[in-house]
């Protein structure tokens, strides 16, 4: 117990960490926009700490730790370079933080940015990283639940990344030569496959990390993925998004035939908006 306590300090002091440097970066560079680079880097941080602390106590599994470090870090990895790749062709405040703090960060200052952005984003990685930072300080269980964990990790991973590509793609296309909506690949399936693999990756830790340690620390963790879950298709990810969304011609018809987060075939003949 005293390990698992140890391995959860050390994930939120790294989160601390990283969304400070993120906060003087944002702070130099003027936008808040930024820390949506650093959230990828935040988990793989609070993953290796987490898993070099329980190495270093003589604690977990040895494989299954360095196998939940690994997967948290591919993904965090993958997810920065993805955002940063993006952002770096844009050096104007993301809309969506203009409207959470109010203005644009010289309008409102560094100090409501830091509460409301940096901070709160800090103190949420530790509490999603938790089926992590408790299966690397754990023996494990039920090996059966880590192999199904890291597929249905990698479901994730490819409905994430797959989307991701298929998305640059489409907007790569000069308009005038695209649909107005992205509606082929992954996406006539899904109107958020990237969000919705996000939250698969969760699971699939959660199954990993979390339940495969048994019952208990299956039932102590299981507040990350249902959090993550929740961020993603109700709170900030999808529904926020198609505030914006259902504006553009020929959405509100997308939207009436696609699932908006759990993949399933697209309806037809259907005109109620899911």
């Amino acid at each position: 117990m005293t390990q698992v306590v140890v391995s959860i300090a050390l994930s939120v002091a790294a989160a601390a960490v990283v969304m400070a440097v993120t906060a003087l970066v944002a702070r130099r560079q003027g936008r808040v926009a930024v820390v949506d680079v650093a959230w990828g880097v935040a988990f793989a941080g609070a993953a290796v700490a987490s898993g070099a602390g329980a190495a270093a106590g003589d604690a977990g599994s040895g494989p299954r730790t360095w196998l939940l470090v690994a997967l948290v870090v591919l993904w965090g990895g993958r997810l920065a370079w993805h955002i940063g790749r993006r952002t770096a062709q844009h050096r104007d405040e993301d809309p969506r933080y203009e409207k959470l703090l109010g203005g644009t960060l010289a309008e409102v200052g560094m100090a409501r940015a830091v509460r409301k952005v940096f901070a709160l984003q800090g103190a949420i990685v530790p509490v999603i990283a938790l089926p992590v930072s408790v299966g690397v300080a754990r023996e494990v269980r039920w090996w059966p639940l880590v192999a199904l964990g890291a597929v249905v990790w990698g479901v994730g991973l490819f409905f994430e990344a797959v989307g991701d590509a298929q998305l640059a793609s489409y907007r790569s296309r000069p308009r005038d030569q695209r649909p107005p909506v992205l509606d082929t690949g992954l996406w006539a399936w899904t109107r958020h496959p990237n969000y919705f693999g996000d939250a698969c990756v969760w699971w699939g830790l959660w199954l990993a990390g979390g339940l495969a340690s048994g019952w208990v620390a299956g039932l102590a963790t299981l507040v990350a993925p249902l959090a993550m879950t929740w961020f993603l298709s109700e709170a900030t990810g999808a529904r926020l998004l198609e505030q914006t969304m259902m504006q553009r011609p020929g959405y509100p018809a997308y939207a009436a035939r696609t699932s908006r987060f759990v993949p399933r075939p697209p309806r037809r003949g259907r005109h109620v908006v899911s």
